[in-house]
């Protein structure tokens, strides 16, 4: 495949904006650094990264890998997995008629008190899994919310629109002054969320490292925003369509991490991410029947597993 050449603030910025380009995950880029780029002083002077990238692999390359010149559709995975199902059937059936024609009577006994033993097992393990993974996933869905917003319950009470905007543009204004950044605050007031954009020069500075920066401004302007409330107001920050491009990236390697779960059979454990993005992953394969999502580990360090779903 052709290569691209991407120029971002940073070579971890230009490999992002590269997976988004390809639209693949970074691992299944290869790419090459032509300019490693510099922050000068004080955003004084430097000198942005330049990469030259390419996809490892397509999307085609690795449905081949995984089921050979056969196209990868429901109905032939399905096909496969109902011949090996036929053929552990004969075998076991071949194996019973085998040990029935040599066992005595006593030993039949024993053969049908060992499979009244199994079904025994089969039924509490039926009972133990009883949940479907679909609802867990649906769980993990709903908890990550629950940690995004992090907000204790109480009485649902109107919250006035025009003092939350206020608050935000005055924090937000007072903060960029500071940082030196002419930039442009746009906000909408709508269901009890406050949608902020901010747009001006170089606003990498305020994205971040995978919009670390961003988040943890959200973050404070949210404090500011519902001090001494009642009311909840969910508050969302966003420059040069950030949230969206990220959500592209995180369903694109969603998609990508499936496809390697699928051919290696083992689960994968994604980066640490916020609540908002570890959503968007358990969101993007709910609906696969091959891969189940679920979360590990404590915050901040929080992060993904792909797993296979168990045979049903």
């Amino acid at each position: 495949m052709d290569s691209i050449k991407v120029t971002a603030k940073t070579v971890e910025d230009a490999l992002t904006e590269a997976s988004i380009l390809l639209g693949t995950s970074k691992d299944n880029i290869e790419y090459t650094v032509i300019e490693k780029g510099s922050a000068g002083f004080f955003g004084i002077g430097g000198k942005k990264a330049v990469i030259e990238a390419k996809k490892k692999y397509t999307d085609d390359d690795l449905l081949k890998e995984v089921f050979g010149n056969k196209e990868a559709t429901k109905k032939e995975i399905k096909k496969e997995a109902k011949k090996e199902i036929k053929k552990e059937t004969n075998k076991d059936f071949s194996r019973e008629t085998s040990k029935e024609k040599k066992e005595d009577k006593k030993e039949v006994k024993d053969f049908k008190k060992e499979e009244k033993e199994e079904k025994k097992e089969e039924k509490k393990e039926k009972r133990r899994e009883k949940k479907p993974e679909a609802k867990e996933i649906t769980k993990e869905i709903k908890e990550e919310t629950a940690k995004e917003e992090s907000t204790p319950k109480q009485p649902r009470i109107p919250a006035n629109p025009e003092e939350a905007i206020r608050r935000a543009e005055t924090f937000l204004k007072d903060v960029l002054r500071t940082m030196e950044m002419d930039v442009e605050v746009k906000s909408v007031y709508e269901d009890d969320t406050l949608s902020v954009d901010l747009s001006g020069e170089d606003m990498g500075l305020l994205i971040g490292k995978r919009g670390q920066t961003l988040d943890s401004l959200q973050y404070l302007t949210s404090l500011v925003v519902n001090k001494g409330k009642a009311s909840y107001v969910r508050v969302k920050l966003d420059t040069e369509d950030y949230r969206e491009r990220r959500k592209a990236t995180l369903e694109n390697l969603a998609k990508n991490i499936a496809f390697k779960v699928k051919k290696t059979r083992r689960p994968v454990f994604l980066e640490p991410m916020n609540p908002y993005e570890r959503r968007i992953i358990h969101s993007a394969l709910q609906n696969d029947p091959y891969v189940t999502t679920h979360s590990e580990g404590d915050e901040p360090c929080r992060k993904v597993v792909v797993t296979l779903r168990k045979k049903q």
